[in-house]
């Protein structure tokens, strides 16, 4: 089982994707459209979903789509260049998790991934528990904003 399941046409985004999160210690699996992405998700179910929104053969929305109708759906992170509101407004409304709108830090992106499904290994509970437990939101700290921090010193 991975933990990631990037759906991106964008050879040079889903590479340096792909880098970022692997090197945050990730699991990631690849699709270049929504079709290959329906294809992976049927064969191991990630935690999580990160998919562009424009992309031939098969789009972001028909992913969200097709992703409703499982009885187990993972968190998604919709990316885009679009501007649209009305586009980010429907994909909240297929239920993804955060809207990411291009170009955007690779710190934001790890920072997102970590508050949705925690760090590598990290059990999905265990991050509930622990964004509570300490009190605040997973997104404003946390273990991967303090290491980020550290590496920017060094």
């Amino acid at each position: 089982m991975s933990d990631i399941l990037l759906i991106e046409d964008d050879r040079e985004i889903a590479t340096t994707l792909q880098q970022v999160l692997g090197a945050a210690g990730y699991s990631i699996r690849h699709a270049f459209n929504g079709i290959e992405g329906r294809k992976l998700l049927d064969e191991a179910m990630p935690r999580l979903v990160i998919t562009d929104m424009m992309m031939p053969k098969m789009g972001g929305f028909p992913v969200l789509e097709y992703l409703r109708t499982l009885p187990t759906q993972p968190k998604v992170v919709m990316i885009t260049a679009n501007e649209g509101g009305r586009h980010k407004a429907y994909a909240e409304h297929l239920g993804v998790s955060e809207y990411l709108r291009k170009p955007f830090p690779m710190e934001t992106l790890l920072e997102t991934v970590a508050a949705t499904i925690g760090e590598p290994g990290e059990d999905a509970a265990e991050t509930q528990q622990s964004g509570t437990a300490a009190g605040g939101d997973t997104t404003e700290g946390g273990p991967l904003r303090s290491r980020l921090g550290r590496n920017r010193a060094t």
